[in-house]
């Protein structure tokens, strides 16, 4: 365990440097999947390890190893594990968990209103149009779920980007992003290193929904100009809201002028629609799957690990 119960802290330190480069040359789809997992599977293992970490000292204690009937004195030989560090790490579970778990009743209030308000919205086809003069459109999940467009935006776009917004949103519902960002910010609150995947993943998704709308339009420069069009509207309206988190717009999050490498979301949006489509990058896809599998062989071999020590350390 010495070794193994580290490796999932050390790619997780790894692991957001790869986050750009997998959202910008990956395909949006492969993109969205690859982060997802990462964050999930980092933020379980690296929980996963503090617990094994706290476990491993806490049993060095003769009061606590006598609890479970282990020999302390055997546990401080075979794996001697120092107190501090199981303190740290015990300290570290416990925000892991309190901070997943405060994520996941959040994130199930959002849906679950979300599914109730778009139960009861009136709708055509699955749209509702609310009358407000604030550009906004956003995917509201729900059984079946809403697109959700204001006046202002329909009177800002003309009919053929009205069907490149509404070819946006309902892929957000079909694919159901939602789920996919839950997960990855679930990794994020076990282990807030890995916020730069779940970031990297609310940026992927709309560029899923982008090239969802390209093919179906068969025009990219025109699906390009929309995504730059409803963002410029949005800029202009400072006063527009959107509804709870749950919600996935085309626009996105606004970001700063700068050269491209710096840019924010839209204009990297914009850049790619107006590039050829990206394809699966095997290099990348390759790399994610190997730190992920060495992450999740680490922390069975710690666990083993762990039970091997328990067991050496037992009916003494």
């Amino acid at each position: 365990m010495r070794i193994a119960v580290y490796i999932p802290f050390l790619l997780a330190v790894l692991a957001p440097l790869g986050a750009r480069p997998v959202s910008e040359r990956c395909e949006p789809r492969l993109a969205t999947w690859l982060l997802t997992a990462s964050s999930l599977v980092l933020g379980t293992a690296t929980t996963i390890s503090l617990g094994l970490l706290a476990a491993t000292g806490l049993i060095g204690v003769p009061q606590l190893a006598a609890l479970g009937h282990w020999s302390a004195t055997s546990a401080q030989r075979v794996d001697p594990t120092e107190l501090s560090v199981s303190l740290l790490a015990g300290l570290l579970l416990g925000g892991a968990v309190v901070a997943a778990a405060r994520m996941l009743w959040r994130r199930a209030r959002t849906l679950a209103g979300a599914a109730v308000d778009a139960a009861c919205m009136p709708a055509r086809d699955g749209l509702v149009v609310t009358e407000d003069d604030a550009p906004d459109a956003y995917a509201l999940p729900g059984l079946p779920g809403r697109i959700v467009v204001s006046t202002g935006m329909l009177h800002t776009l003309d009919e053929t980007e009205h069907g490149i917004l509404l070819a946006h949103e309902r892929a957000h519902l079909t694919a159901h992003h939602y789920a996919f960002v839950a997960l990855a910010q679930l990794g994020a609150a076990a282990n807030p290193l890995l916020r730069p995947l779940a970031r990297g993943v609310t940026y992927t998704i709309e560029r899923w929904a982008d090239e969802n709308a390209a093919a179906s339009t068969g025009d990219r420069r025109r699906v390009a100009r929309t995504v730059g069009k409803v963002a410029l509207a949005a800029h202009r309206t400072p006063g527009a809201t959107r509804t709870g988190a749950a919600a996935l717009g085309i626009l996105g999050v606004l970001g700063r002028r700068g050269p491209l490498a710096k840019a924010g979301p839209v204009p990297r949006r914009v850049a790619a629609l107006l590039a050829p489509p990206l394809r699966r990058h095997p290099t990348l896809t390759s790399l994610t799957a190997a730190v992920l599998a060495a992450a999740t062989l680490a922390t069975v071999e710690a666990t083993h690990d762990l039970h091997v020590l328990l067991t050496a350390v037992g009916a003494h």
